[in-house]
């Protein structure tokens, strides 16, 4: 296969090279792509120096696959180019989540869905898949009659301005006197807005885990989401409560998760932390009790890497499953 990605420099794409690396993607050839600016630096991968190329290169390359990591704009403009071309696109922003034709997949869950007539495929948001890979068991099992979620989200999840921002406020540099992209400073702070707010007051990251939830899992699902913004390099944590249509035993919750793929549960007592999950693929979940409120409900918490999981991991497996259609 012929892969390309797109986005290459950025801290996804940076980990979409090193997960195809490392889950041995069968590539021939590797073809990166990044904004005009890193035309022509290079990026590693599997010890070798590649060359970053422009996009309109690396699409006349003719590549099977392509990784998108590169922004809505981006994404708009170029995957339909490359789905043109015959390459399948992989693309991890906004873009095309909502649209109702194309596929939003987490393999564990719903790589069924694809087709061979799917070239623009969708990435989910990160906080959408980490909470989901643990819920998707419990829907099939019980039912999920709502979910209340609190996520407390790294700064790598806004990229390397965002650790640029961290960095320089604990080195103690003064609000103004460095370039900033949250609305206040993060350090020694918490921000309860992820993206801009909607009529609604729903900010931007709590309306796509709304409506990323309602399309891969079940959209009679009512959701509550409140998105934080936490000074954590990486890692992403979620409080999840959880009401359930059927009656449920903390046992037979603690064998579906036990099974499930790409979840880890701690035991009792046990709680993960967003420094033990860097560098891993796998949602970590403990403090799983049952809602002293509401019988029916129970809580857990929820840790990810979130560029792994939450995006460069799951692109790969998703491209993982295109190859069957991609054979020549």
């Amino acid at each position: 296969m012929k892969v390309a990605v797109i986005g290459a420099t950025g801290l996804v794409g940076t980990r979409m090279l090193e997960v195809l690396s490392q889950r041995n993607f069968p590539a021939r050839e590797v073809l990166v792509a990044a904004s005009e600016k890193s035309i022509g630096r290079k990026v590693l991968f599997k010890g070798q120096e590649l060359t970053v190329q422009s996009v309109a290169d690396v699409v006349a390359g003719r590549p099977d696959i392509a990784l998108f990591s590169a922004g809505s704009s981006a994404s708009r403009e170029w995957a339909p180019r490359f789905a043109a071309a015959g390459c399948r696109v992989v693309d991890n922003s906004s873009c095309w989540r909502m649209d109702p034709t194309k596929k939003l997949v987490v393999p564990e869950i719903n790589g069924d869905v694809l087709t061979a007539e799917d070239f623009i495929i969708a990435n989910p948001n990160c906080s959408t898949i980490q909470m989901l890979l643990p819920l998707a068991p419990l829907h099939k099992a019980f039912g999920i009659k709502r979910i209340v979620v609190s996520t407390y989200q790294s700064v790598t999840g806004t990229g390397y301005k965002a650790l640029s921002q961290l960095d320089a406020e604990r080195k103690g540099l003064e609000w103004g006197a460095y370039p900033a992209v949250y609305p206040c400073p993060i350090d020694l702070n918490v921000i309860p807005q992820i993206g801009a707010f909607g009529e609604d007051g729903n900010s931007e990251e709590e309306t796509k885990m709304i409506n990323e939830t309602h399309k891969i899992l079940d959209p009679s699902i009512a959701v509550s989401v409140t998105t934080v913004r936490v000074p954590v390099r990486g890692g992403h944590s979620e409080a999840v409560n959880i009401e359930l249509e059927k009656p449920f035993e903390l046992a037979r919750v603690r064998e579906i998760l036990s099974a499930t793929s790409g979840v880890t549960l701690l035991p009792e007592g046990q709680y993960p932390v967003p420094k033990d999950c860097e560098g891993k693929d796998d949602v970590f979940v403990g403090r799983l009790r049952r809602d002293t409120s509401l019988p029916s409900a129970l809580n857990l918490w929820c840790v990810s890497d979130n560029l792994r999981k939450g995006a460069a991991t799951n692109a790969v497996q998703i491209a993982e499953l295109l190859l069957r259609f991609c054979q020549k």
